[in-house]
């Protein structure tokens, strides 16, 4: 197979070809008039024939010229069309990497209002609690549990992650919740929660007043509400996201003290995405739907 000239003798050629000026060519491709010149020059050499008439002060495309000229102007075309479709094709599509409680709390039941307003844009969500990098993985941006933004990084804050114990209702008559100790009562559903001995400490009760015993752990916020409701025990959950259960008689928040450790669920992505017209469509729509979120929280 014979090698392919230089790309960029034969982008210049294609450019003065179209405009029959090494002018006009050099502007458009944002080089020197001699830089366009010597490209035209190394690829001449390689066809070994000239390809521009030089004339005072015009040029003409020589026999050979004219004849390679509209080839290579449709190869441009089809280059131009298949990136300008890939890159269509990539802005209709937004790759989030979001943390398991906040999908499964907010964003699963409030995507499709985004969708409803970008149907342009397609959105992939893929729940995991692993930190990702996007300079090794294939996501746009993310939504984190963190209190600190890493550098290189733009953070937007979304809500607090804040916790609380909550239960079924009917326990808290069965073990006679009066006071925060007497959770402990209560079978704990993942009690190797560090929120747990963090609520316990701001309420007043020694984390080593909790009695070592048999425990469901599941590991997830979500899988932990869906016991919760089931009358399992109590587990630490955030607030935030259970409103309609709580409204709905489902839960029961026993005490109104809401434990924060500094942490936010913040919208992420690169520094160097900031532009991207799919990230900053998203980010001003979770911005403003949250806010109702961040109406609610406690100071």
């Amino acid at each position: 197979m014979s090698a392919l000239p230089p790309l960029t003798a034969v982008r210049a050629f294609e450019a003065v070809a179209r405009h029959l000026s090494f002018t006009r060519a050099a502007a458009e491709l944002g080089m020197t008039q001699a830089a366009v010149s010597y490209q035209i020059r190394i690829l001449e050499e390689r066809v070994g024939t000239p390809l521009f008439l030089r004339r005072p002060r015009q040029i003409a495309l020589s026999e050979v010229g004219a004849r390679l000229a509209p080839e290579v102007s449709r190869a441009f075309d089809l280059l131009r069309a298949s990136f300008a479709e890939t890159g269509e094709r990539a802005e209709g599509m937004l790759s989030l990497t979001v943390t398991n409680t906040f999908a499964t709390g907010w964003l699963a039941s409030q995507i499709g209002q985004f969708q409803l307003g970008h149907p342009d844009i397609a959105v992939k969500i893929d729940t995991s609690n692993v930190l990702v990098d996007f300079t090794q993985e294939e996501f746009d941006a993310g939504i984190r549990a963190t209190g600190h933004i890493p550098p290189g990084l733009i953070g937007h804050p979304l809500a607090k992650v804040e916790f609380a114990p909550m239960l079924k209702p009917s326990l808290i008559e069965r073990y006679d919740i009066r006071e925060p100790a007497d959770l402990l009562r209560v079978p704990q559903i993942s009690p190797e929660d560090p929120w747990l001995p963090a609520w316990l400490e701001m309420a007043g009760v020694p984390a080593a007043a909790a009695v070592q015993k048999p425990f469901i752990g599941l590991g997830s916020q979500y899988l932990e509400s869906r016991a919760t409701i089931a009358g399992s025990g109590v587990a630490m959950l955030t607030p935030l996201f259970y409103a309609e259960e709580v409204a709905a008689g489902l839960l029961a928040r026993p005490f109104d003290l809401v434990g924060w450790v500094g942490h936010h669920y913040y919208f992420v992505y690169p520094e160097s995405r900031r532009n991207w017209t799919r990230i900053k469509a998203f980010r001003d729509w979770i911005i403003d739907a949250t806010a109702p979120l961040r109406a609610l929280e406690q100071s």
